[in-house]
């Protein structure tokens, strides 16, 4: 019978790339293998077909030998041969489930790790927060072991190469037909084992310490953001990469300001007549001090916006306002002539009647009316 065109057989075009590749022989080695299709010749033959056809074209020489002299060009180099754990199926489902486990480097060296990330809280200042700042924090890490050079062995000694992985750090399992690589739980994925552990680090290679970092604080963090410093976690095992360090903000409350966002709000207290007459108080800003204008007749509670007076996000462009609620300061130990005076004044203004308080006046004609409703 004659052979088949291999771009033919995977059902891809003649400019597939390697991917397109992979991807066509995995479909159609899951639909034709013989263990999922015992006892049928048929089906075993397919997948043989499309055996020689993958192991053919994902070869780079191969493959340009096939494109200029079609079958005669790789005459011997492939065909319809046996299979089994070790086929081209098994180590594509390897490469897939390595990756899932944490394959380590190629060539039977020890598995490599990346480094675990760590997390550290920061409390900063609301100043600090809103302009920015570089501080220094202290970080437990570990370092590479001096007495025995991260080997992990007592000086004298060496790691003993694992019998379990042959020194690989992994091991194989077949599972039908899929070949799946696993960390060797004997040596941890080192491939070596430490028969004389260093005793300065107990064989880990490692010892802990204290390490000093400086922080960059960007303008106009907040609580809840985070700041990501690239390959400062803890170092990786076997040659892997560090970790991250992740420096979570947390802003202390202000004696005086509360933020929300980019804007800010505080309360100012003012005076009886300041509110009764009229008048300038000044307020702080983070910036230094303003002064605003009270006009007459100001109730207590009452909320004045200074735009502009509040902080830059690190997230947003533009500057928040700052939000001033005034409250009425009730005067406390005051002389006889000056109750005297304000009895005085107090008899005054209920002469008035509601043209001085009506507030007040249609407050107690509220309750009279709830009172009424609920008849008594």
């Amino acid at each position: 019978m004659a052979t088949r065109d291999y771009y033919e057989v995977l059902g891809v075009a003649r400019d597939a790339s390697d991917a397109d590749l992979k991807k066509a022989y995995r479909r159609l080695a899951m639909k034709y293998h013989p263990d999922r299709n015992p006892d049928d010749p048929e089906m075993e033959a397919k997948f043989k077909e499309a055996k020689a056809a993958y192991d053919v074209l994902r070869d780079g020489q191969k493959r340009a030998a096939y494109d200029q002299f079609g079958h005669a060009g790789v005459e011997g180099q492939s065909g319809p041969g046996g299979f089994g754990g070790a086929d081209a199926f098994s180590d594509i489902f390897g490469e897939v489930f390595g990756d899932i486990f944490g394959a380590g480097r190629r060539g039977g060296r020890s598995q490599v790790f990346r480094g675990a990330d760590l997390r550290y809280e920061l409390e900063l200042t609301l100043e600090q927060a809103v302009s920015g700042d570089s501080i220094n924090i202290e970080i437990p890490s570990h370092i590479e072991c001096a007495r025995c050079t991260g080997s992990g062995a007592e000086p004298g000694t060496e790691p003993v190469r694992c019998t379990t992985c042959g020194g690989a750090g992994q091991v194989r399992v077949q599972q039908g037909f899929f070949s799946i690589q696993q960390t060797c739980r004997a040596c941890q994925g080192a491939g070596k084992r430490i028969e004389t552990p260093c005793r300065d680090c107990s064989g880990r290679g490692r010892v802990r310490k204290q390490r000093t970092l400086a922080v960059k604080i960007p303008a106009g963090v907040d609580s809840g953001d985070r700041i990501r410093l690239s390959r400062e976690g803890e170092p990786g095992r076997n040659g892997g990469p560090p970790g991250d360090l992740y420096v979570d903000v947390e802003v202390k409350p202000h004696e005086i300001f509360t933020r929300a966002g980019q804007d800010l709000s505080c309360e100012v207290p003012i005076s009886f007549a300041t509110a009764t007459l009229g008048g300038t108080v000044e307020v702080p800003t983070l910036a230094g001090h303003v002064v605003l204008k009270v006009p007459p007749e100001t109730q207590s509670g009452n909320v004045f916006r200074l735009r502009g007076k509040g902080v830059r996000s690190v997230r947003a462009a533009g500057v928040g306002d700052l939000f001033c609620r005034v409250q009425i300061e009730t005067p406390v130990h005051l002389t006889e002539a000056q109750k005297d005076s304000l009895r005085a004044f107090d008899e005054s203004v209920r002469g008035g009647g509601s043209k001085h308080s009506p507030r007040a006046r249609s407050w107690f004609d509220g309750v009279k009316d709830f009172f009424e409703r609920m008849g008594t």
